[in-house]
């Protein structure tokens, strides 16, 4: 099993979990990772180097290779495309993205959503899996800073987040199974708004802080606020946010 991306927060993750398992682990990026408990090997999706080394006699990967801010295109959609170009005898390729990227007018979701038509269109067995925000990813965006003892926050906007550890489990579960191309999201077990979100960061956390909503002009607002980033009928994972809140 190849994992790309392994220095990123999900590789990391998916990696932990590999350990004392039954796979031949190959890990690849363009950094070292700490953990170098496994053959690694450096690969540039910008550029395409190391990628046919990182692939060779690798059965199953697992792209966790993303960069939401810097050279998305041509990490997203060019360097998908060289690594596929160089895995044709891949038997499962598994590719984790995002619920709502086909409703959400956010560049980097419209930049996975021409990946996903990528993998797609290709000759390459593939099983493309959308995810909710993780919960960790949630706090340090919106909850990590007050401004002088508030969360001046989007509030009415919903979030269905998900942990991190179990999607990284779900992804290798997935792995063991024949490649289904689409299949279904996986999402948290709660759909809240942002608001109830800090209230209960505020509660745990024995916090001073207060919560100031506010409105956000634009569509990229509204598609959060209609809740396209959520799945209603896709609750699979079982750690809350107040749960993750309490843990970390």
């Amino acid at each position: 099993m190849l994992v790309t991306g392994s220095t990123g927060q999900l590789g990391k993750t998916i990696t932990n979990h590999l350990k004392d398992s039954e796979y031949e682990v190959k890990l690849t990026s363009r950094r070292k990772p700490e953990d170098m408990s496994y053959e690694w090997v450096y690969s540039d999706l910008l550029t395409g180097d190391g990628l046919e080394e990182a692939v060779r006699d690798v059965d199953v990967i697992i792209h966790a290779a993303t960069s939401p801010v810097k050279n998305s295109e041509l990490i997203e959609v060019s360097g998908l495309e060289r690594l596929l170009s160089r895995a044709q005898n891949i038997q499962h390729f598994i590719y984790p993205s995002i619920v709502g990227i086909d409703q959400i007018p956010y560049k980097y979701y419209k930049l996975k959503y021409k990946a996903e038509a990528l993998l797609e269109n290709s000759s390459v067995p593939h099983t493309i899996v959308r995810a909710t925000q993780f919960h960790g990813f949630v706090e340090k965006l919106f909850l990590s800073k007050p401004l002088f003892k508030r969360y001046v926050i989007p509030g009415s906007i919903k979030f269905q987040s998900v942990d991190v550890k179990e999607f990284a489990k779900h992804l290798l579960e997935l792995s063991k199974e024949e490649p289904q191309g689409r299949t279904d999201d996986f999402g948290g077990p709660d759909i809240v708004t942002l608001s109830e979100m800090a209230e209960m960061k505020i509660k745990i956390n024995n916090e001073k802080n207060k919560v100031m909503n506010v409105s956000l002009p634009g569509k990229l607002y509204k598609s959060f606020l209609e809740g396209e980033n959520t799945n209603s009928s896709q609750k699979t994972g079982k750690t809350t946010f107040e749960e993750y809140l309490r843990n970390n």
